[in-house]
């Protein structure tokens, strides 16, 4: 029962803004949408506690997908979503390139923290596979990756 009238209450509102919105979200963007949100809920049903989302700044390209403490762990998580395994996994989109984006986006997040000495940090990365027959298969991948 834990988190599951939010997670439904999540779902209607999405579904309402769906269909009050009148432009066509396209496929590819409404499916990343609907992998974080799942990935939102697991993490949440982990006992993550989630202080951001989609978080962005001006300065910089691309944004955090998710924020979140994992105890006394500021965690930096990148979701990737896929409707199939064809090509390649969804955590191997999660290249260098993206990498380096990412730690950008969380020295900027942590600069913003206004803290003496910041917190201890890592790079989460979680795959999420949805399919038309089966819930969604979510893989988290806790420090995913090292920066220098």
């Amino acid at each position: 029962m834990k988190g599951t009238f939010v997670h439904s209450a999540a779902r209607a509102l999405d579904s309402v803004s769906r269909t009050v919105t009148s432009s066509k979200t396209p496929a590819h963007i409404a499916t990343g949408q609907a992998g974080e949100d799942a990935a939102y809920f697991h993490l949440r049903k982990l006992g993550y506690i989630m202080v951001a989302r989609n978080w962005r700044v001006p300065q910089c390209k691309g944004e955090l997908d998710l924020v979140a403490w994992d105890g006394d762990v500021l965690c930096f998580v990148e979701v990737k979503t896929r409707t199939t395994r064809d090509v390649k996994p969804a955590e191997a989109a999660v290249d260098e390139r993206k990498r380096r984006e990412l730690a950008v986006m969380a020295r900027n997040f942590m600069r913003r923290l206004r803290r003496e000495k910041p917190p201890s940090h890592r790079f989460d990365v979680v795959s999420v596979y949805f399919s038309t027959a089966a819930p969604a298969e979510i893989t988290l991948f806790k420090n995913a990756f090292v920066l220098p």
